[in-house]
């Protein structure tokens, strides 16, 4: 069987997340090929992967967001477009949740376009703007809703007038431009499509929203709206929908998602491979560590913040803050010029690193996001038997605390988003607490051996492939484009 993956900002250029499940759902599935359809921001990371491609993976399609950055176009043409085109258009700008998807994929798809950029040039896109700032945006200039508009929508055309691998099934790892692009596979090829949400693309896209500086505040919703429009598409098209845990479903549910549709498949860990871990050092120091990507949406700046308070009460404590940083390098910089102006010692940026060299080490773990979905760092650290200190997101109070009927005990501490004090608060009592740390790592251990096996996570994708997909195929050749 031919599986096309279409993911968003992760596999195979960023590490860790969503891209360790990508790469262990195709390193384990030998049976089948797969495709990855990935979309990147910039151009410049073309062919920069992060993993050793498997032999099962046969085609990487690279599709960058910013390749509209090099087409020409010419100005003033007109199309003539139909009524219902112009009201498919319509419904997109303007972030309303019924969209003709199809009707949208054809016109955009079409040879009327020499490219993406003649038609945002053309009169039949001005006109569209044009009766969107006198209904709605009547008190802004015309020309800043022009071109907010088109770097809103620019990089979705663009996306969708690249063609579609052939695969027997399509599998968005998300919602947004990776679940458009799903959308638009089961358009052109009418074959299964699966959706795995691990966060809620659209919420998370909102947070960041609310929170940028780039963007004025009478856009802000203009956007949001935009974003929620996107999910809607493979919320109505996919075959099925799978998420991690309870709480995204019910949020899925709330954004029009059909509750019959959906399934909930936890990740899982490989209790044996952490098996050999180096124990905690018992050399006086404390060590607090975070595997993590220098992100925003990790809040990295609140876990420094917190940590300078940690340090007055544990003078011996140590934090190791582990992951990549080329994601974001102009956070990371901010986060290191912020230990440098908060005075905080002993903050060590290790890189990118095998966590199993540093994971068994470390005394409490620490995670501070203000996002997640179900953290493969959460499930890495309590294989560990390590004690957590992480904020309440996504899955995470979940594998914390366990769900109704546990029957394990906790594993850490759940704080409140971006309330530095009270995560400290957490950190020093494991801290100044070694019976503590140790029963709430012994706690987390037993969770994830009995109710977190990679085992089943894997057998239950391998099911659903089977059922939807058919038969597998054989032969593999890798390809890029």
């Amino acid at each position: 069987m031919r599986i096309c993956l279409i993911a968003e900002g992760s596999y195979p250029y960023v590490s860790g997340g969503v891209s360790s499940w990508i790469h262990s759902i195709i390193t384990e599935m030998k049976e089948h090929e797969f495709i990855i359809f990935a979309i990147g921001a910039e151009t410049k990371k073309k062919s920069e992967f992060r993993y050793e491609l498997p032999p099962n993976l046969i085609e990487v399609k690279e599709v960058f967001l910013d390749e509209y950055m090099y087409e020409g176009n010419k100005w003033g043409k007109r199309y003539n477009l139909s009524v219902a085109e112009k009201e498919s258009l319509a419904a997109l700008i303007q972030g309303q949740e019924q969209v003709n998807w199809g009707q949208l994929f054809d016109l955009i798809r079409s040879d009327k376009f020499r490219n993406v950029g003649d038609f945002l040039t053309s009169m039949d896109y001005f006109d569209l703007v044009e009766e969107l700032g006198k209904n709605t945006y009547s008190e802004v200039p015309f020309t800043e809703l022009f071109w907010t508009l088109s770097s809103m929508i620019l990089p979705l055309f663009l996306t969708i007038r690249h063609e579609i691998p052939d695969a027997d099934v399509y599998h968005s790892v998300s919602t947004g431009y990776a679940g458009v692009i799903g959308t638009l596979a089961k358009h052109v090829y009418n074959k299964p499509l699966l959706l795995t949400e691990h966060g809620i693309y659209s919420r998370e896209r909102e947070e960041e929203i609310i929170k940028a500086d780039w963007l004025k505040g009478y856009f802000k919703d203009l956007w949001i709206n935009y974003f929620y429009t996107l999910s809607s598409s493979i919320y109505e098209s996919a075959d099925q929908v799978i998420t991690l845990f309870n709480r995204n479903k019910e949020i899925e549910v709330e954004l029009g998602c059909a509750e019959e549709k959906i399934r909930i498949i936890p990740n899982g860990v490989d209790i044996v491979s952490f098996a050999h871990v180096e124990t905690a050092l018992d050399d006086g120091i404390i060590r607090i560590g975070a595997v993590i990507r220098m992100v925003p949406i990790k809040d990295i700046k609140t876990m420094i913040q917190s940590f300078a308070l940690v340090k007055q009460e544990v003078p011996n404590a140590v934090l190791y803050i582990m992951g990549p940083a080329e994601e974001d390098e102009i956070y990371d910089k901010e986060c290191k010029q912020m230990v440098e102006s908060l005075g905080v010692e002993d903050v060590i940026f290790t890189g990118m690193v095998q966590i199993k060299d540093y994971i068994g080490k470390m005394d409490v773990m620490i995670l501070t996001s203000i996002s997640e979905g179900q953290p493969l760092a959460i499930l890495e650290g309590l294989a560990s038997a390590k004690p957590f200190v992480c904020t309440n997101v996504g899955g995470c109070k979940e594998l914390i605390n366990g769900g109704p009927n546990d029957m394990y005990g906790p594993a850490g501490f759940v704080a409140s988003v971006m309330h530095y004090e009270e995560i400290a608060s957490y950190v020093i009592k494991l801290c100044q607490d070694r019976k503590l740390r140790e029963t709430y790592g012994n706690n987390g251990f037993e969770r994830v051996k009995n109710e977190y096996k990679r085992s089943e996570f894997i057998s239950s994708y391998r099911e659903i492939y089977q059922t939807i997909g058919g038969k597998v195929d054989g032969g593999y050749r890798l390809r890029t484009s």
